[in-house]
């Protein structure tokens, strides 16, 4: 079993993580700890956040055609992104536990997990032209 130290760096990538709120990309994530911590490298960063998600600190929401983004929350749940501005934005609905066991095994596929990513136009892009 491997023993995970807890490092000043993985504590304040995930400080900074839950105080922004907003599933931020690694590098804007970057750019807010250097503003503090200038001496933190973005290897560094990068390296902190694969491991917190590892451990499930944080939740990594892998975006198709995008940077990845980070989520202070945890718990399984679906996201939004705004076609316009880019921004990731959490749905409020159930998670659907089971729907693995829904679809139709084709090919010997094995479903074993889900991640959702609705796509829109939010609230405030909606009114800009």
């Amino acid at each position: 079993m491997k023993i995970m130290r807890n490092t000043v760096q993985k504590t304040i990538v995930l400080e900074t993580v839950n105080s922004l709120r907003n599933h931020a990309t690694a590098d804007a994530i970057y750019d807010e700890i250097v503003k503090t911590h200038s001496s933190i490298g973005r290897a560094t960063v990068y390296r902190n956040l694969n491991l917190l998600s590892e451990l499930g600190e944080i939740k990594k929401i892998e975006m198709p055609k995008g940077a990845d983004c980070f989520d202070h929350r945890t718990f399984n749940h679906y996201h939004a992104k705004c076609l316009k501005c880019g921004k990731i934005l959490d749905v409020n609905m159930e998670y659907i536990k089971d729907l693995e066991k829904l679809i139709k095994k084709d090919n010997g596929f094995e479903f074993t997990s889900h991640d959702i990513i609705f796509s829109g136009i939010c609230t405030k892009c909606k009114y800009i032209n």
